[in-house]
């Protein structure tokens, strides 16, 4: 029977979940697959989402090649559509099986715009497409579209990548950096945005600088639990008055992602004052003595895998022993939009544990992060207001010399000023 085209619908099953989840090695293999089977590549188009699955199409000449992956269940379905003689869509499938490791499949093939069914009419367009068909064989560039996407059941954010730089499955979590055309250098943990070197400035000099700036010259002994991309400690050190940085890094994948491909995160990584410890910061700080640091930063991911136990009571309290009694601690709090829930229990956790007039919330913003407006947990031994407590004038002194990209003394203040709905939420 004579055809417009050949549709053949795939189901891959048992197939290496590792490579399912891997955007790179799919979009090469669909890619790989449409050369193999004699198609001309016009250009691909694919996302990652988080926290699993890939989804994406290559447009060939002849058509297209579609996919979409649940590594969760090892599964990916498949659309192989080609049109005219000369490029067997069965090629392609083969060259699929193999790339995915399937060791189980289903597939059905249907022809598409049956001849005898229809009737060529006497078309002439009004205005021809101006695109000429490439000739088989002929060199030409495809136009990679490749996307990461971080995202939940009701929101995500996209950002158009051109390769990945680093990748390694630790024994804690999945590492990459992502060179992207907008945010530069991006660094992901589990698919998730940690930083990325267009708005890390917002995220690091917010969880060091308003904290320091209220210790004045009391700052002398700092505990940075998390933080591995290095953005911490080096706000953190440019504070003359600082003595010695413990920094506790359960991941050492991390810190060397962050060394080779963000060198501006990780410039203070030598630095003669860092006490570097690859280790967990849980048991790090449960084992610490009373009255060490002077302030404390909790610098963690999301709550989920290794840093999931950085949003309990128990841990907080092991941090606030090991305050000094002047001593501050700042803990990244998530997003009162995005993760209402977890933002809400850890305030109310950290006041209860501090108490209710010696803790407070600060918000800022940072456009690669999950709806932008993210925050931090600052609570202190004593009373104290993070507002009045400020000497704006020295802040702005500090920001002008060091040349600060979003930390000021306006900025600090406002920070502090939440909007109604966050009041509502965390009942202050």
């Amino acid at each position: 029977m004579k055809a417009l085209g050949r549709h053949i619908l795939v189901e891959f099953t048992d197939c290496n979940p590792d490579i399912l989840n891997d955007v790179d090695r799919v979009e090469k293999s669909m890619v790989e697959a449409a050369n193999t089977a004699g198609a001309t590549v016009i250009n691909s188009t694919f996302h990652h989402f988080s926290p699993w699955g890939i989804s994406g199409v290559v447009v060939i000449q002849e058509s297209h090649l579609a996919i979409h992956t649940w590594p969760e269940y090892r599964y990916a379905a498949v659309d192989l559509f080609t049109c005219g003689e000369t490029v067997d869509p069965w090629v392609s499938f083969e060259h699929l099986k193999k790339a995915f490791q399937s060791n189980k499949y289903s597939a059905l093939e249907m022809n598409r715009g049956s001849m005898h069914l229809m009737k060529r009419d006497d078309f002439k367009p009004k205005k021809r497409n101006d695109a000429e068909p490439i000739a088989p064989g002929t060199a030409h560039r495809i136009e990679r579209n490749v996307w990461f996407t971080d995202k939940d059941d009701l929101q995500a954010l996209s950002l158009r990548y051109n390769e990945v730089l680093f990748n390694e499955s630790s024994p804690f979590q999945q590492v990459r950096v992502f060179d992207t055309p907008s945010f530069g250098k991006m660094l992901t943990i589990n698919n998730m945005v940690m930083c990325t070197e267009r708005d890390e400035a917002h995220y690091h000099e917010m969880i060091v600088h308003p904290a320091m700036q209220l210790l004045s010259s009391h700052a002398e002994n700092v505990l940075v639990i998390g933080g591995g991309d290095g953005g911490t400690i080096r706000e953190v050190l440019k504070y003359p008055n600082v003595k010695n940085v413990t920094m506790v890094e359960i991941d050492e994948a991390v810190i060397r992602a962050s060394k080779e491909h963000l060198p501006k995160l990780a410039s203070a990584f030598n630095n003669p004052k860092l006490n570097l410890i690859i280790g967990d910061g849980i048991d790090f700080i449960k084992k610490a003595e009373a009255h060490t640091y002077d302030l404390i930063i909790v610098d963690g991911s999301d709550p989920v895998g290794p840093a999931e136990g950085l949003f309990t009571a128990a841990f907080y309290k092991d941090c606030h022993k090991s305050l000094k009694a002047h001593g501050l601690l700042v803990s990244q709090g998530e997003s009162p939009l995005f993760h209402q829930k977890t933002f809400v229990d850890l305030h109310r956790c950290i006041r209860t544990l501090f108490g209710d007039k010696n803790a407070a919330t600060m918000l800022f913003y940072a456009p690669s992060y999950p709806t932008g407006m993210w925050s931090f947990q600052i609570a202190s031994k004593k009373p104290f207001n993070p507002i009045l407590d400020l000497n704006p004038e020295k802040a702005a002194q500090f920001s002008k010399e060091k040349q600060l990209h979003y930390y000021n003394e306006g900025v600090h203040i406002g920070s502090f000023s939440l909007p109604n709905f966050v009041k509502q939420m965390l009942e202050v």
